[in-house]
């Protein structure tokens, strides 16, 4: 009798299916949060994966790095109420992947390990053509905060107040971190400021 009991405790008798009622806002939240970031990585995790590779540098460790941020956020769907802010939340997940990208790549080198991203290939070279390709290998020589305001600001064309969030800085500190990239950016271009 006593197995009986605790055999109804752990499988309770429902119908095969059924969501109890105390269940069914849960379970609709959730079905409503996975649908919520089906569509925002179908409409964003190009400009994203994009994003993350003008920060690492990489192909393969940006998509790495974005897939990443899509799974923390399907982790975490249940505790996100407000699915319009699925996008700056992404946004953020993915500059701080980045930033823990460079940190370790940082203390790769400390310990006599370079990171080496691939080799561009003809296609890809071409492709880019030879200004933008100064402008992207310069904007990597430039400290990762910086090249993180600089991405958010001019690729993904947020404005500043946007940038702070997601970077968890204040809009003045935005403001002068864009500035002196754009400048440090031009001296390494042999532009005038």
């Amino acid at each position: 009798m006593e197995t009986d009991i605790v055999a109804n405790m752990r499988h309770p008798r429902r119908t095969a299916g059924a969501v109890p009622e105390a269940d069914a806002p849960e379970a609709d939240h959730r079905a409503a949060g996975t649908a919520a970031l089906v569509a925002l990585f179908r409409e964003h995790q190009l400009g994203l994966a994009r994003t993350a590779l003008m920060i690492v540098g990489d192909r393969a460790t940006a998509e790495d790095v974005v897939q990443d941020a899509f799974i923390d956020l399907y982790r975490r769907i249940d505790r996100l109420t407000d699915h319009d802010r699925m996008l700056p939340y992404a946004r953020a997940a993915v500059v701080n992947k980045c930033r823990t990208v460079l940190r370790r790549r940082k203390l790769a080198f400390r310990a006599g390990r370079t990171h080496e991203p691939p080799v561009w290939s003809a296609e890809s070279a071409a492709m880019l053509g030879e200004e933008r390709r100064e402008v992207f290998l310069a904007l990597r020589r430039l400290p990762p905060r910086r090249r993180e305001a600089l991405v958010l600001r001019y690729y993904l064309d947020l404005d500043e107040r946007e940038i702070a969030e997601i970077m968890g800085i204040g809009v003045g500190t935005v403001r002068s971190t864009v500035s002196r990239a754009l400048a440090a950016l031009a001296d390494l271009l042999g532009e005038e400021a």
